[in-house]
């Protein structure tokens, strides 16, 4: 069953399920973020890692060297063509037990060519979102600090689940900052 805005505020209020927390729906001259009807438009920080491939042949998952990151602090990142960049949340997310979450990016940005990759947030995760924005237009595209860059769609199931992330003890629990992929 997807959760309403009245289970997000109320989940977030009681639980300090997302902190900062936005009871509202921000538009006015921004990427709206907030609570929507079905959902909560998370933001996107002001701290970015941009890869520096310098003359390298290829990314590997399974090895954190094969790329290097720049970190880059900034109002309004300029996302060049056919690249990607990393960012995070504003906002750090507690995840019921009873809860998963999908997340998929703003129709804003999606309209300028930019795709956002974020994977679900699993029963007991928390920690601030690492957020992979890649750019498929031919120009550069402005992201925009403080603002909306996709929106979280909660889950919530009938029963709790058997073993949560923090019962596993994921590799991304309680992250604080932009995290690299982890083996």
């Amino acid at each position: 069953m997807v959760k309403n805005d009245e289970w997000i505020i109320k989940t977030a209020t009681e639980k300090r399920m997302i902190e900062p927390f936005e009871p509202g729906q921000v538009r006015d001259g921004v990427i709206s973020y907030g609570v929507s009807s079905y959902g909560y438009d998370m933001r996107l920080s002001d701290v970015f890692m941009a890869p520096v491939f310098d003359g390298r042949s290829e990314l590997d998952p399974k090895n954190r060297d094969s790329v290097k990151f720049e970190e880059v602090t900034t109002s309004c990142f300029a996302l060049q063509p056919g690249c990607y960049v990393l960012g995070r949340s504003v906002e750090y997310f507690r995840i019921p037990r009873d809860v998963l979450t999908l997340c998929s990016g703003k129709s804003t940005y999606a309209r300028c060519g930019v795709l956002i990759n974020v994977t679900p947030f699993e029963p007991e995760w928390e920690g601030h979102v690492t957020i992979s924005v890649a750019n498929t237009a031919p120009v550069p595209v402005r992201l925009y600090a403080g603002e909306g860059i996709a929106q979280v769609v909660f889950l919530g199931a009938e029963k709790q689940c058997r073993t949560s992330y923090a019962d596993r003890q994921g590799k991304y629990q309680a992250q604080q900052g932009i995290e690299r992929a982890k083996l």
